[in-house]
């Protein structure tokens, strides 16, 4: 396996008394795109500063490319220098948008008609060259961020800082850049390092996903792999899994295992041990609704239990529904379905999920 773009070994930061973060280690491949996500405050920000050499450590060693690097120094300037950053919100000079775009450019001595080359083609990329003379003091918020966006591609840098981009977006920018961004990566083939509290921002851009929670990473993994099968409880909860549940293992066929969970048999595909204690864990898009007694379509999950409705909220296009079938569980519906079943607290449903969709988490 080739050598990564980044690594961090043994990195901790300690503000006065409070430890902010604790990683072991963390690496960054050539080329991909890392999204490192985790609630407010858990330490995201302060992970990528570090490994961008934008903030000192308590301890550890950030590698570039193999080599051990510190902030300071000679060295550590020229390695920054291969990094652009942008963040939540635009640091532009109060100058023109041509002359912000140009700034690093400038900075790094390129030739005068290779910054004006490149200041063009990323204002177009970008689809601010109508702006090129505005003063950067009347752009709007997202003229604002695309102008960031053109100045840190244009110096095409080996790796791109993003925190939190798009935190100060109103929702439709948010949607368009993310559709932007998500282009102009692939264009750019940069190694990025992605901060976002937002699952589906993380899941629309990284290529690999870290999970940092209380100043730890606490899972690093392909999307489809820290999504849909979560190391640990805190894990699956901020990745969305809304129905958690304590089980014991009571039967194994060939790995078809039955879980005992309040009273109610559940199966699932996994490893464990008979006796053993585990967590059940569902995503509320892979739970079916039907209302009780319906059999009008074939069904092919192997887990079928019946309940009633508790409580249901509107979710734009979807409701998140609650049900109590011995154990609690949590289900979308789409709107359509939500109102042809006519779903409203204490309407008997049942509940169907596949075996495949269940994942556990071992104690």
């Amino acid at each position: 396996m080739s050598v990564p773009i980044l690594e961090g070994r043994d990195l901790r930061v300690v503000y006065g008394r409070q430890e902010v973060l604790d990683v072991p280690q963390v690496e960054v491949r050539e080329g991909e795109v890392l999204a490192i996500i985790g609630p407010n405050g858990a330490g995201k920000s302060t992970l990528l500063r570090v490994l961008g050499l934008l903030e000192s450590m308590t301890a550890g060693t950030v590698f570039y490319r193999g080599q051990p690097v510190l902030r300071s120094g000679r060295r550590g300037l020229m390695i920054r220098r291969r990094f652009a950053s942008v963040f939540q919100e635009p640091l532009l000079c109060d100058t023109t948008v041509r002359a912000n775009v140009a700034l690093g450019l400038r900075l790094r001595g390129r030739p005068a008609a290779e910054v004006e080359a490149g200041v063009r083609l990323w204002l177009e990329r970008l689809g601010i060259a109508h702006l090129a003379d505005r003063k950067a003091s009347t752009l709007s918020g997202g003229e604002a961020q695309r102008t960031s966006l053109a100045r840190a591609f244009a110096i095409g840098p080996e790796v791109l800082l993003l925190d939190e981009p798009f935190a100060a977006l109103d929702p439709p920018t948010r949607a368009e850049f993310l559709g932007l961004l998500q282009d102009l990566l692939r264009q750019a083939g940069c190694t990025t390092i992605f901060v976002t509290h937002d699952r589906e921002e993380a899941l629309r851009l990284g290529d690999r996903i870290a999970v940092v929670i209380d100043g730890r990473v606490r899972q690093v993994g392909r999307p489809a792999e820290v999504f849909g099968r979560p190391a640990t409880e805190d894990v699956a909860r901020f990745v969305g899994v809304e129905t958690i549940l304590d089980g014991q293992v009571v039967d194994d066929r060939d790995g078809l295992l039955g879980v005992a969970v309040n009273g109610t048999k559940i199966e699932a595909l996994g490893k464990a041990t008979l006796g053993e204690r585990v967590l059940v864990c569902l995503r509320p898009e892979d739970i079916v609704i039907r209302l009780q007694g319906d059999r009008g379509a074939r069904e092919s999950a192997r887990n079928r239990l019946d309940g009633v409705v508790q409580d249901a909220t509107r979710l734009e296009a979807q409701y998140r529904v609650q049900i109590s079938c011995g154990p609690q569980m949590v289900a979308l519906v789409t709107k359509q379905s939500f109102e042809e079943m006519r779903l409203a607290p204490g309407v008997p449903v049942t509940v169907t999920f596949k075996a495949s969709a269940v994942h556990l988490i071992r104690r």
